[in-house]
């Protein structure tokens, strides 16, 4: 028996057919492609249902602030000083006048005094103190720190 007839003498009892694998090689490429197209899809449908939820979470931002924007307008035409001497008019309240003012004499005020609010020279007890640590000293503030959480776990 020669070598190629023996070849085909254990393919043929193998059923061995090209024309199958050819066939089961396409099945399987078509199922291949339907299994990454399905996912392909999956992945689409997800991206496009997520930007569809972020437009509408942006729509209702911008009517929230178009609403703010309204609000600090009608707020700011509320407090116009017309409006609030109008209103004042309305609860019964009028100008003074010279006869309706009060004046207080206060023991120890000095009305011509310097303007100053915050002393110009601080006294020596007010200044800040100095700070000399250095990057080391806290590192070391940090280990030590460390070193004692550690050893508080021991007891």
């Amino acid at each position: 028996m020669s070598k190629q007839t023996w070849l085909q003498h254990a393919l043929a009892q193998r059923g061995f057919q090209p024309q199958n694998q050819v066939v089961a090689l396409i099945v399987l490429g078509i199922l291949i492609v339907l299994v990454f197209g399905g996912i392909y899809l999956s992945q689409v449908a997800n991206f496009a249902t997520t930007n569809r939820q972020i437009e509408e979470l942006i729509a209702v931002r911008d009517r929230l602030e178009r609403t703010n924007e309204q609000l600090r307008a009608e707020i700011a035409a509320l407090e116009t000083v017309p409006r609030l001497l109008a209103r004042a008019r309305e609860l019964g309240f009028r100008q003074a006048t010279a006869n309706d003012i009060e004046y207080l004499v206060v023991d120890g005020y000095n009305p011509n005094r310097d303007r100053s609010v915050v002393p110009l020279v601080a006294a020596a007890e007010d200044a800040p103190p100095v700070y000399e640590e250095t990057f080391g000293g806290w590192l070391q503030q940090q280990f030590d720190a460390l070193r004692r959480q550690f050893e508080s776990f021991g007891r």
